[in-house]
């Protein structure tokens, strides 16, 4: 499952998702991180208060991986068929 992450608030569900998929309980992810049932739920709940290093903690026990890459031109969205065509000008 690839996914663009924009925002934080996106992640949670994510997580959450990512950790089911692998068959993992809170409490067995955590006890794999070294950490508390309770701080994994509060990660998931609140991914904007995990550092870098917590995220990639999680991701590798998950056997998930962070791909970092330039956001594509609207050029090239446009090319790709990615950007939205109205039928006519929008009115002001």
């Amino acid at each position: 499952m690839r996914q663009v992450l924009s925002v934080s608030s996106q992640l949670s569900p994510w997580l959450k998702a990512a950790r089911k998929e692998a068959g993992l309980s809170q409490q067995e992810l955590a006890a794999r991180l070294g950490i508390s049932q309770s701080r994994v739920s509060h990660m998931e709940l609140h991914p904007g208060t995990l550092s870098v290093e917590q995220l990639l903690d999680i991701f590798s026990v998950l056997g998930l991986e962070i791909m970092i890459g330039p956001k594509p031109s609207t050029e090239a969205s446009d090319a790709l068929g990615l950007v939205a065509r109205e039928s006519s000008p929008p009115e002001w």
